[in-house]
């Protein structure tokens, strides 16, 4: 595997919003959260159908965002728009963000998040938030270094 100088400009990638011509790219990024994660039984234990990936990718709520050296995907976001009822505005929450190891400390994190905010900035949008476990502290600090920390409890209310 290509280890990255640290010094490499943030310019030599290319970060996109995917679109529904974009299956492959996010079939690699649902693989790099899985990899970055280390949860490859949530994110591969089961190939999504290219038809449901492709009819996600056309939906304006739900946006996936790319970093790419050259055509391999480096860096992901997904994100969700959720339109609020007690006033006209929406919130973006972020879903997952991974950077690949080799290429963490490059500032692709950031530029993924302040794409999300450019793509964001049009609507009625007030406001991006994220999670992070209490134990992952690069990721503590990113967000901290970018908004306001809130101490909330999360639930996981099972359906089934």
């Amino acid at each position: 595997m290509k280890t990255v100088n640290d010094n490499l400009p943030l310019a030599s990638y290319q970060f996109i919003r995917l679109s529904e011509v974009n299956i492959d790219i996010l079939r690699q990024m649902i693989h790099l959260f899985g990899e970055v994660f280390e949860e490859p039984e949530t994110y591969l234990s089961e190939k999504t159908s290219s038809s449901y990936l492709e009819g996600l990718l056309r939906k304006q709520h739900i946006i996936f965002l790319a970093a790419l050296d050259e055509n391999k995907i480096i860096g992901g976001l997904a994100a969700y728009v959720l339109d609020k009822f007690e006033q006209e505005r929406s919130e973006v929450y972020i879903y997952d963000l991974a950077v690949h190891s080799d290429y963490r400390r490059q500032g692709i994190a950031t530029t993924l998040i302040n794409l999300l905010k450019n793509t964001v900035s049009s609507t009625n949008a007030w406001v991006i938030y994220v999670q992070a476990d209490k134990t992952d502290e690069p990721a503590i600090l990113l967000y901290e270094s970018l908004g306001e920390r809130e101490d909330v409890f999360h639930f996981d209310i099972p359906v089934k």
